[in-house]
């Protein structure tokens, strides 16, 4: 009953239609999310003042785009802030960054499972986030679990909604295939195939500090890579210099405090 419930609401999303949701207009950013966002997103705690501006502007400008629903919990100010934030923060580089391939948002309590059920058991393949395809296409799946713990640790390395987001950008040529070639200079998709495959066999053999889940794919090398990326800069610099160059270049991040 529940997965009819959801897919039936993420149908009535899917008939709004896209371009509808593209042109509201953002709201103010509320006053009293400001000492939540500053507390909880390092990110945005590190930019100057008149980004931070820019920042919040970007996200109320998402979350004007974007419809946020939740499954069996209720939806929090700081769902909203903790989704918008990541969000934006792989493309705040951009001046203008609609995500085009994107409708809506479905937050679950905890993980879930492909069939859309909690999963109770480690049996169950335990799923923190995805992109939707097919049926859920313009749609994406989110743990609240996992939103909180991403920006609850600020030195794990870890992100799962940038993750998701970062699959995102990279579906925007169509394919979800590492290689995000809406942002990612030409120049620089031989080299970073190139470091990638070096990079994997080094993950193999245990030799470096990137998780081993960015072995599975092309796609999923690109987005823990990513997640790393904007977790952790100053080390992901000093540990994979060359990573981090055409990192640096394809998102065209601003410089930080």
């Amino acid at each position: 009953m529940l997965y009819i419930i959801l897919f039936i609401g993420l149908l009535v999303v899917a008939v709004l239609g896209f371009s509808k949701l593209k042109s509201k207009k953002a709201a103010s950013f509320p006053n009293h999310w400001l000492p939540v966002l500053d507390e909880e997103v390092l990110f945005y705690r590190r930019l100057s003042e008149e980004n931070k501006s820019i920042f919040r502007h970007r996200m109320m400008l998402f979350l004007a785009e974007v419809h946020i629903d939740a499954v069996q919990t209720t939806l929090q100010d700081l769902d909203k802030i903790l989704i918008a934030s990541s969000a934006v923060i792989p493309v705040f580089g951009f001046k203008e960054w609609h995500y085009n391939r994107l409708s809506g948002i479905v937050l679950y309590p905890d993980t879930f499972n492909h069939d859309l059920e909690f999963a109770k058991t480690s049996e169950n393949k335990q799923i923190l986030g995805m992109v939707g395809s097919g049926q859920f296409e313009n749609q994406m799946l989110l743990s609240r679990k996992a939103l909180r713990k991403a920006f609850s640790n600020e030195t794990d390395k870890f992100n799962t909604p940038i993750h998701e987001f970062v699959h995102l950008i990279d579906k925007e040529d169509h394919h979800i295939d590492g290689i995000p070639e809406a942002i990612m200079p030409k120049e620089y998709i031989e080299p970073w195939l190139e470091l990638m495959y070096k990079e994997i066999d080094a993950i193999y053999k245990g030799e470096s500090d990137i998780r081993s889940y960015a072995t599975t794919n092309q796609a999923e090398f690109l987005a823990v890579t990513s997640e790393y990326f904007f977790e952790r800069p100053a080390l992901f610099k000093e540990n994979h210099p060359e990573l981090f160059e055409i990192l640096e270049r394809t998102f065209q991040q601003p410089k930080i405090k």
